[in-house]
């Protein structure tokens, strides 16, 4: 159980032209264990360099990040906007690069079973479709069996019927194997059909604008027109978030 406790005062970085960026200011959050968050913003807004400060890739900020209260760091799973697998692996070698020598091999049998890609298992990436390759790449996060997964923007450029196939099976996933997930977004409907809480967030110097429990039913998320009243009454009931999307 890994709660996320995120108090950043301050993250600024040089631009190429020499002069200061302020990413994220005075920005505030504490994330339960087991939820799906989504965090959505307009790009550019610092959601990137959020995710790498939990992740401990960008130790260059004032404030401070507790996740959980164990004696020992949380294992945390990173999904990237870029499936980032070996080229010269096969699929199930790409997977198994992240086991632990205590894990058993069974574990991706099962995960691959799962993501419906057990037959292409001994494929190259070179052969594989974009949306296959994700598959893997949250296959790959998995596996390591994670306390808090991050994911950032992990089906941009995928189409429609592609990346509601792949939600599905990510939620399929994540309910049997729970844990925290923050999901980087900037589309409203995947936010609200993935999320128990969207977290928004306003352009850079980065702070959270608004927490908003999403309710409708796991089971009626496949219903677009659930979706879209939900959006819309978020639009209307919370006018500073249309100024983000």
């Amino acid at each position: 159980m890994t709660d996320i406790n995120i108090d950043i005062k301050n993250k600024t970085y040089h631009t190429a032209d020499d002069k200061n960026h302020t990413a994220i200011s005075d920005l505030k959050l504490s994330l339960p264990s087991n939820e799906f968050i989504c965090l959505v913003g307009p790009s550019g807004c610092g959601k990137t360099t959020l995710l790498n400060i939990i992740a401990n890739l960008d130790t260059q900020y004032q404030g401070e990040i507790l996740l959980g209260q164990q004696h020992t760091p949380p294992k945390i799973g990173y999904i990237f906007q870029n499936p980032r697998l070996l080229p010269w692996r096969t699929v199930r070698e790409n997977i198994e690069l992240v086991l632990s020598d205590q894990q058993s091999p069974e574990i991706v049998d099962s995960l691959l079973e799962v993501m419906q890609l057990t037959d292409i298992q001994n494929a190259y990436p070179e052969h594989l479709s974009l949306g296959m390759s994700r598959r893997i790449a949250i296959i790959r996060a998995f596996a390591v069996n994670p306390d808090i997964l991050l994911m950032d923007e992990p089906f941009v450029s995928l189409d429609a019927p592609t990346a509601r196939q792949v939600r599905s099976l990510l939620i399929e996933l994540w309910q049997q194997r729970p844990h925290t997930i923050l999901f980087v977004t900037h589309d409203l409907r995947e936010a609200i059909a993935l999320a128990d809480r969207l977290i928004f967030l306003s352009a850079a110097p980065m702070t959270v604008i608004s927490e908003i429990p999403v309710s409708i039913p796991r089971a009626e998320r496949d219903n677009e027109a659930e979706i879209e009243n939900f959006r819309q009454q978020l639009l209307t009931e919370h006018p500073k978030i249309k100024k983000l999307l």
